[in-house]
This record gives C-alpha cells, structure tokens and sequence, in this order.
C-alpha cells in the first residue's frame, strides 16, 4: 500500500532505514503496478519509470551518504529490487544493473576513482547503462596520447537509452589488458540498436550497441594507475554481486506472480463445477497450492537473505576478500541462483493452475511473470551454477573466476 505519492517524494526527508528505503521501494512498486501489464505489451522506452526511480531516490541507494546518497548496503539493495519487481521485472533488472554498474567502480576502481564516481553519481542522479557481454568478440580499445579509443559492438547494452553513462569494457590492442570506463551514454560514436523484441523483460533496453571510436581519457580506466592495472580478488566479485541481482528479481517476479494470482482467485476465479465448494477460495486443491508454492517460496527468500548478508560482510571488508572466501561466496551465491530459478519458474507457471482458462486472457497480464522470468533466466545456464555446488560437496572444489563464476 502506498503511503506517499510520487509528487511528494522530493520534498519529504528521504529513507532513513532499511525498513524504510523497504518501504520507499513498495511505494514505487505500487506505482509501477497500476499499469504494469499495459506498459509490458507496449514495450515502450521506460523514460517515466526511470524518473520515477530517481524523484524515489532509489537510484542513488547505494551512494554515500556524505554526498546525499542513501548510504545504504547490499542487503537492502537486493530487498528493494525484490520489491520493485513484485510489480515490474524489467524496471527491478534496470534498477539492479544499475546498481551493480554504478558499484562497479568501487570493485575495479582506485580509491580515487570510486569516490569520484561515486559522489558525481549521485550529484548528478546518473543511472548507469553498462555494455559488456562476455559471449561477443573483445571491444578493442587503442591508445591515443592521453586518451583511449574504444571500438567493436556488443549484442546486449541493458539500460542503453535510458541510461546517462555507460560502462565499457575492452581489452587493450597487443594485450590481455582488459579496461573498464564509464563514458556518458550520448557520446559520439556509441550508437544503441534499440533492437530488443523479446517475449520478456521487454522494458530493459537491452538490444544491441556500436561503440565506433568512444574516446575516454586513460586517467577514467578503472583500477589503472600509470597505465598498469592493479589488481585485487575485490575485483572479481562482481560475478556473484550481479548473480545475486538476478536471485533478487527472480523472487521479485515470483512473489509479484502469487499476490497478483491470488487477487484473481480471490475476486474472478469460479469454483469447480463437479467440486462442491461455492467459492474458488474455498477448493482445497486451490488453497494446497497456495501454501505450496508460498512455503517454497519462502524457503527461497530466507536463503537469498543470508547469503546476500554473507557477501555483505566481503563488502564491508573489502581489502580483505581472499581468493578462498570469494570462492565459497560463489558457491553459495550459485546454490540460491539454481533454487531461486527453479521456484520463480514453477510458480510463474503453476499460477494459472489455480486462476483458470479466463485467467490466461491478455488484459489480465498474467503471463508476463512467466515471460520475464524464462527470459532471464537463460542468461547462463542454472546446471552449471548446480555443478559449482556439487563439485565443491564431492570434492571440495571451489569455482575458479570467469564472466559466470
């Protein structure tokens, strides 16, 4: 239930609590949920959900405090991703990535870097956009005087038009050097396709992108001082960060999918002809697989909690993540991923099981909790985050870093 309208947002003090940035994001939920189906099968450039999220303040969550930011952890990020995508799944993945994106100068960058990027993102109110998916050829990015020239193109840019600045990632000519930098997302030369016509998460803008030339100084590459990169473990946990990301919106959906399956039951489903009951509330098959699907649900919840409060405490600490604990982090991440794919899809599907034939109707919306949820959920495939876990009960393994470990 919303208890402040958006036109009150800026003028109110903001969150002061997890509780109440919890709460800050419901509000934005309830917002979003008004048309939630409508804007789905519109597909069209979520430019007022984007504002929606900034006058909200979500989107500076994670920025300190120091600067106006929320000052807030990982713990409560992933809560209010949660709740923003019980109404909408693209705008809580628009709002993860963002995060992570915006994080991610604080993983790779020096001291200086992050905090620079980090107060001008929230003087500024940027949402970041990032184009680096690891399946398409390395970015080439060439030296030019003080500047780096990045060019090539990537078959997804989640954020892309709707973002003010743009994570690239490249690897530097005649080397293995790989360079991240965030570059304004109108620069010259960076050209986005708008070309995603998906069946789900139709409203991430996540099509394709040319990157002919974008110029960046060499003094913007991440983690780089004189021109050497300094590495750290800190820097590869952005795999299980992000992975945590996608658990978040998954349940998100899932938890959005029963309360919105349920209102249906509640109001339109009938009972069975043959059954004997006057209400569909009232069918025990319909209240058994409430309770069963919630119970799993939950079970799923409780996980993803502790072990974002796991990889909190890696945050918190970040100098001192080794290579041992950042792996076992891993696994635990790779366990929630496979459980919280498998619950977000059984319930996403199973709803209709308890809402009827009228329910599949396109006005009702129901199948955009499914769509969404088996389009993400292909972004890497779930058996190999079950055999990161089995490798390490049988044999102690423990997953080595890679753009999916």
């Amino acid at each position: 239930m919303s208890t402040a309208a958006p036109t009150q947002w800026k003028t109110l003090p903001s969150p002061d609590s997890p509780a109440a940035w919890i709460e800050r994001a419901a509000e934005v939920a309830a917002v979003l949920a008004t048309d939630a189906a409508a804007r789905d099968r519109a597909g069209a450039t979520p430019y007022t959900e984007i504002r929606l999220l900034k006058d909200s303040g979500l989107v500076t969550l994670l920025g300190p405090a120091g600067h106006g930011g929320g000052g807030q952890d990982w713990t409560t990020a992933y809560r209010v991703i949660r709740e923003v995508a019980k109404a909408d799944g693209s705008i809580a993945q628009l709002l993860g990535y963002h995060y992570l994106w915006n994080w991610a100068a604080r993983l790779v960058g020096t001291r200086e870097q992050w905090e620079h990027v980090e107060a001008e993102a929230v003087r500024h109110t940027w949402f970041f956009g990032g184009a680096v998916n690891p399946r398409d050829s390395d970015v080439v990015v060439t030296e030019d005087g003080d500047d780096l020239v990045f060019t090539g193109a990537k078959t997804f840019s989640t954020g892309s038009k709707v973002s003010d600045v743009t994570v690239l990632e490249g690897v530097l000519e005649g080397t293995d050097q790989h360079i991240f930098a965030i570059v304004p997302s109108d620069s010259p030369g960076l050209v986005f396709h708008d070309d995603w016509d998906n069946i789900g998460q139709r409203l991430t803008e996540s099509g394709g992108v040319t990157i002919d030339g974008v110029r960046t100084p060499w003094a913007s590459a991440a983690g780089y001082v004189d021109k050497e990169f300094r590495p750290r473990v800190y820097n590869t946990l952005n795999v299980p960060t992000i992975q945590l990301v996608f658990i978040s919106f998954y349940l998100g959906i899932a938890a959005g999918a029963l309360e919105t399956a349920a209102a249906y039951t509640r109001t339109k489903a009938r009972s069975w002809l043959h059954g004997g009951y006057d209400k569909a509330v009232d069918e025990p098959y319909v209240i058994d697989t409430y309770g069963d699907l919630t119970a799993k649900l939950w079970a799923v919840e409780a996980l993803a909690d502790a072990v974002a409060a796991e990889g909190q405490k890696l945050h918190d600490a970040p100098d001192e993540v080794t290579e041992r604990s950042r792996a076992a982090f891993e696994v635990r991440v790779a366990a929630a991923k496979a459980r919280a794919t498998e619950v977000a899809l059984e319930v996403t599907s199973r709803i209709f099981e308890v809402t009827g034939a009228r329910a599949t109707a396109s006005a009702e919306g129901l199948d955009r909790f499914w769509r969404n949820v088996r389009t993400h959920t292909l972004h890497d495939p779930v058996a190999y985050k079950r055999r990161e876990v089995g490798r390490h009960v049988l044999t102690g393994e423990l997953p080595e870093p890679t753009w999916y470990s």
